[in-house]
């Protein structure tokens, strides 16, 4: 497993390019927010049809997720590193020149028609057509991978510079090597038996906050953001599914999952007060629509790993045990609407009330 390094523990020069890179992911964070679930609700409402809110008790770790997909939920995958991939990661994470993001490939592919206009600058995230370039980019299925330019070494340039990437390392090897990790196993998934093996499995989807059952998108997801924990910098992995109704991003600072949330006049009276603001201020920059008389919101739910799903102090050799928690809650967070800049956000406690 590779070692990413705090940026106290980093040279100068890459203090800097880890800043830069939060400071873009901020902005992807944003993003992401508003296409995947404020886009995601105004599509329903497009249609006339009722948003399929989730329970917010689905929110517990280990919670069963309902597994009906609505395509009217906008999809997708993205990989954000901080670093620039290394060609021997092919193997499994498919980027390849047939989808490198250059005008040939994207007309031969379908996703630009001969008559539409492209320049290749715009998949820079530093330019300001990156968010239309981004918002195109998005309906192709499998994932986006954005990384540093490996020849803009002097100014550290972020782009997306690969489309349609499959994830294609296989479950039970990424579960092989977190139980390795984990010092559950020594060398392989099987070599404690079938029932140990089993169990790893099912705990590698709870290591990510999944049902065992989680579709192609958020499987490719844990997978990937397994796989690239042997980068020596971190990455950033967003999903949404249509499915569980969420946007999810794995990172270093762990699990988060952003849903929306209904709450009543009350719950936001509440709020307000506790935060020291008027119930106007609330509603103007936190939320995103009504419904009746109950305000919409974006929650953030932020999951931290339990002892079980760490390394041991000791290093020790331990026995796996399949009831016991692997993730538990650490923030739940009222978001700012996407766009709004100088409010913070609201910590609430809302899953377990």
């Amino acid at each position: 497993m590779g070692y990413w390094g705090y940026r106290e523990e980093l040279s100068r020069a890459h203090k800097l390019r880890r800043v830069y890179y939060e400071v873009l992911r901020d902005d992807l964070d944003e993003f992401v927010l508003q296409y995947g679930l404020v886009e995601s609700y105004d599509n329903f409402k497009k249609n006339n049809m009722e948003y399929p809110f989730v329970e917010r008790r689905e929110l517990k770790p280990r919670a069963r997720i309902p597994g009906q997909e609505y395509e009217e939920h906008n999809a997708f995958l993205i990989i954000f590193i901080e670093d620039t991939i290394p060609a021997s990661f092919k193997k499994y994470i498919r980027f390849f020149d047939v989808n490198k993001t250059v005008k040939s490939n994207l007309i031969a592919s379908g996703v630009l028609d001969l008559s539409a206009e492209f320049d290749r600058g715009w998949k820079y995230l530093d330019s300001i057509e990156f968010s239309g370039f981004l918002r195109k980019m998005l309906p192709v299925d499998y994932a986006l991978l954005i990384q540093r330019d490996p020849v803009s070494r002097a100014t550290d340039r972020y782009a997306l510079s690969h489309y349609h990437v499959r994830i294609d390392w296989p479950i039970a090897e990424a579960a092989e090597e977190m139980g390795k990790d984990l010092r559950y196993i020594i060398k392989d998934l099987y070599e404690r038996g079938d029932k140990c093996a089993e169990d790893i499995q099912k705990k590698f989807f709870e290591m990510y906050g999944l049902p065992i059952m989680a579709g192609g998108r958020r499987t490719a997801a844990s997978v990937a953001a397994q796989y690239l924990q042997r980068l020596n910098s971190i990455s950033t992995v967003y999903v949404s599914s249509s499915e569980s109704r969420s946007v999810l991003r794995f990172s270093e600072r762990g699990i988060s999952r952003y849903i929306l949330v209904r709450f009543t006049l009350q719950e936001m009276l509440d709020v307000s007060e506790e935060n020291s603001m008027n119930l106007e201020t609330f509603t103007s920059n936190y939320v995103i629509d009504y419904e009746e008389k109950d305000g919409v919101c974006i929650l953030r739910v932020d999951y931290d790993h339990t002892p079980p799903a760490r390394p041991p102090q000791d290093g020790k050799i331990r026995a796996i045990k399949a009831d016991s928690a692997w993730t538990t809650i650490t923030n739940q967070l009222i978001m700012p609407k996407p766009g709004v800049w100088k409010y913070p956000l609201l910590r609430v406690n809302v899953v377990y009330t």
